[in-house]
């Protein structure tokens, strides 16, 4: 977010609101905020361009594309400055989603999809482990996901 930008009560009311259904047409969020479409559409484009709204996807199931396997690996790099050129080299690898800078006992965090354990072990052994830093992994397969959501949206007293 840009310095001295701040966000209102019907900043808020509009995230929360877009939060729980990014497809919702404007006249039906400022119908449920008692504005017009214009306000709507105008703070909307505000907030994209302070960096409150980063974007907006589609969530595709990865199931529905053959991708059968979610899977988290903990990397461990031989020095943690080499952070980012490992994450350059994993960004080439379609199958990785994600992938976390982070503390504790992992230097990176990545989350990757896989059509079967068979691909997963290719991507682990010819792929991860083959990149230069990378010392070890650590495999955890989710076996379902139970919570996805967007951060919480919440008026405050100030609002």
């Amino acid at each position: 977010m840009q310095k001295n930008e701040r966000i209102d009560a019907l900043d808020k009311k509009i995230l929360s609101i877009l939060a729980k259904n990014a497809r919702m047409p404007f006249k039906d969020v400022a119908a449920e905020c008692g504005v017009s479409r214009a306000a709507i559409h105008q703070r909307v484009q505000r907030l994209i361009e302070i960096g409150v709204i980063l974007g907006s996807a589609f969530n595709i199931n990865p199931k529905s594309l053959g991708y059968s396997t979610c899977t988290y690996v903990g990397i461990t790099l031989e020095k943690g400055n080499m952070y980012r050129d490992v994450a350059a080299k994993l960004n080439r690898i379609p199958e990785i989603v994600e992938c976390h800078y982070t503390t504790g006992s992992y230097t990176m965090l990545v989350k990757l999809y896989a059509r079967d354990n068979e691909q997963l072990m290719e991507l682990l052994n010819n792929k991860l482990q083959n990149i230069d830093g990378v010392v070890s992994t650590e495999t955890l397969i989710s076996l379902e996901q139970s919570i996805k959501r967007e951060i919480p949206v919440v008026l405050t007293e100030e609002d």
